[in-house]
């Protein structure tokens, strides 16, 4: 292999090769071991690989690396990556990390942009230099343009390793924002699994860099441990945002794993609209219809035409399962409505005419049923009729709410499920190679 310099941000996202041309996935990190304060070398990359599943792929493996594509040779280990204790990630942890520099014009602190590796007569990758920023110097209306346009300010310099002190140093407080620069092209649910992966610490951190909407779509991908953690870490004016923007039955969910009074805090800073339908939710045991419920269907008066039933289901914030039904009411169309009239399948709602009135096609084969039922009352109903979601009617005929089949799967798939979604039966796989 010729003797090349590479840099770990711009491998990020590279395609990895087997020796035969196919694909084996894509490079998502790479992986050092310190031996010393300023002495790193890399010892794999984190590659992605196809269902979403990140392995740890050896560099006495890589072959060959270049501007569009990783080289390997041998088989890949299809265990599930785990960083261990000695083990850094550039990308994940390195990147953005605060530093010191020493420079013959005068040492600066400066942010760590990016890190070269480079292979030794030893064949070993070791990191040789490093691209820093230097902080500070620009002036507020700069920085603040800067964060306008995402273009980052201060002079930058490509040093040699030995020069930078805090590389192997957490810093109190470090920027995530190449971090998820890296992840930009994650679906919501393979984002969330990444920051699990992370410390405690990086993964407050991600969290502060996140908006409002986007951490609220992670925390419902997240184990109950993870959004507890990251909630109460939170300042408790935002964390009361969050809540606002996620799913009504996922922040209830939250709100009931977390100390009453800390819930009941949250809940007063929320506003009374939004926090209405949480308190109701809290109201019911957590495997009843009530508990599963989201309190946010597609509701409509039995008077809307079909074209603008279509026009609601279209809404690209609204999630699959929710966009299956429209649940016709009479009014108030907020839940508890007024009286439930029957549902609409959007399929159905494909096949008649734009002006036609919701009202006249509504199944009423589908009985609604009560919050207080239980788990496996919902399961069947769902399975029984093959539908993926079912109304929750109270006594008086007032729709509160839907289950919706996600919201099933959430609560009979065993607890740490998020967990070990991407792990394959080890038995079928080679034997850790590290």
């Amino acid at each position: 292999m010729s003797m090349i310099r590479v840099f770990v941000a711009r491998m990020a996202g590279l395609k990895v090769f087997d020796p035969l041309g196919d694909q084996v996935g894509r490079v998502r990190d790479v992986v050092v071991t310190f031996s010393g304060p300023q002495r790193a070398r890399a010892i794999g990359l984190v590659t992605e690989v196809p269902g979403r599943r990140r392995v740890f792929v050896p560099m006495t493996r890589v072959t060959s690396i270049d501007a569009g594509a990783v080289i390997t040779t041998g088989l890949v280990n299809m265990r599930r990556f785990e960083q261990r204790a000695n083990e850094t990630l550039v990308c994940a942890e390195i990147l953005d990390r605060g530093v010191s520099v020493h420079s013959p014009d005068g040492d600066y602190d400066g942010v760590v942009e990016d890190v070269a590796i480079e292979q030794n007569a030893r064949r070993d990758w070791m990191a040789v230099k490093v691209f820093v920023r230097q902080r500070g110097g620009a002036s507020t209306a700069t920085r603040a343009v800067s964060r306008l346009t995402r273009r980052r300010t201060g002079a930058t310099a490509l040093v040699d390793i030995e020069d930078v002190t805090g590389l192997h140093e957490q810093a109190a407080a470090q920027s995530a924002e190449r971090l998820l620069e890296t992840y930009d092209d994650l679906r919501v649910a393979d984002l969330a699994e990444v920051i699990h992966d992370l410390n405690p610490k990086r993964r407050a951190e991600v969290a502060a860099a996140l908006n409002d909407d986007k951490l609220a779509d992670v925390l419902e991908e997240l184990p109950e441990d993870d959004q507890v953690e990251i909630i109460v870490g939170l300042s408790t004016e935002r964390a009361a945002d969050v809540l606002e923007a996620m799913e009504p039955d996922d922040a209830a969910d939250l709100l009931a794993d977390l100390p009453p009074s800390k819930a009941e805090e949250l809940l007063q800073l929320m506003e009374p609209d939004e926090a209405a339908p949480l308190r109701r939710l809290l109201e019911y045991d957590e495997n009843t219809a009530g508990g599963l419920m989201t309190t946010e269907p597609v509701i409509l008066g039995p008077e809307a035409t079909i074209a603008e039933a279509l026009a609601l289901v279209r809404r690209v914030e609204l999630a699959p399962a929710l966009a299956s039904s429209i649940y016709v009411c009479r009014p108030p169309l907020e839940p508890p409505t007024g009286r439930y009239v029957g549902m609409v399948h959007t399929q159905r709602l494909l096949r008649e005419p734009p002006h036609t009135a919701v009202g006249q096609v509504v199944d009423k084969t589908v009985e609604p049923i009560p919050p207080d039922a239980p788990l496996g009352r919902v399961t069947r109903t769902l399975a029984t009729y093959n539908l993926v979601g079912v109304p929750v009617v109270d006594d008086a005929g007032h729709l509160l709410g839907a289950v919706t089949v996600d919201d099933v799967l959430d609560h009979i798939l065993p607890a740490d499920w998020r967990e070990e979604r991407h792990e394959i039966d080890p038995g079928n796989q080679p034997s850790p190679t590290r």
